[in-house]
């Protein structure tokens, strides 16, 4: 099952390695934003790690996009949960000032949030599949934002969640354009994905730094 293949982008129209270039190569966008952020995550360890996690997103992604088999989906999923699963516990400890077993609480408790919300989510607007999850995330990031809407770091939080809906849209119109654009629109989830974390890093890094 590991080694199906599937066709599950506008793009790809066979099993060979090359199908998706644009989709493929796009996921340089990851490693560009994650060197870009790189030294200014010097001396902060999960700022640090996160710019690690970021650049494998884009392996992972490009490993979906060229092989396209269930161990290739892994690939490119678990290093984004790695990735929010990082982000939540930083987020819950450095923005909120809670204690660490908090922040590794709202870590524990993130899937089964995502699930509910997402399943939520799917009773209103069936159809969505994944997007579901992926909207879960730009609701907890603007939940955070909302909370701290009178701090820097919460207007940067708030633009991280605008920045995700709109990176959800292209990858919500990808199927729906082939017609009328046979690459699709999943390479700008890419780009604007890619965009979206280094934000999320860099909101991260210069609250830290005000901290100290």
């Amino acid at each position: 099952m590991l080694q199906d293949q599937v066709i599950a982008y506008c793009e790809r129209s066979d099993f060979t390695y090359w199908s998706e270039p644009v989709n493929a190569l796009t996921n340089a966008a990851f490693l560009i934003a994650a060197a870009f952020v790189w030294r200014s995550t010097a001396g902060l360890p999960l700022a640090r790690a996160m710019a690690i996690v970021l650049a494998i997103i884009g392996v992972g992604s490009f490993l979906w996009h060229t092989h396209a088999t269930g161990w290739a989906g892994l690939a490119d999923v678990i290093p984004i949960l790695i990735f929010i699963l990082l982000y939540l516990f930083a987020a819950t400890r450095d923005y909120l000032h809670l204690h660490p077993l908090w922040a590794l609480l709202a870590v524990m408790l993130f899937l089964p949030y995502a699930f509910v919300f997402a399943w939520g989510l799917g009773q209103i607007l069936p159809g969505l599949g994944a997007n579901a999850a992926y909207f879960s995330v730009a609701a907890l990031i603007a939940g955070y934002g909302l909370w701290l809407r009178k701090t820097e770091t919460g207007q940067g939080l708030l633009i991280g969640a605008g920045l995700l809906c709109v990176s959800l849209g292209f990858r919500m119109a990808d199927g729906a354009v082939c017609d009328v654009f046979p690459i699709g629109t999943h390479f700008m989830w890419h780009i604007m994905n890619a965009i979206m974390l280094g934000w999320m890093i860099h909101v991260y890094v210069k609250h830290r730094r005000a901290m100290t």
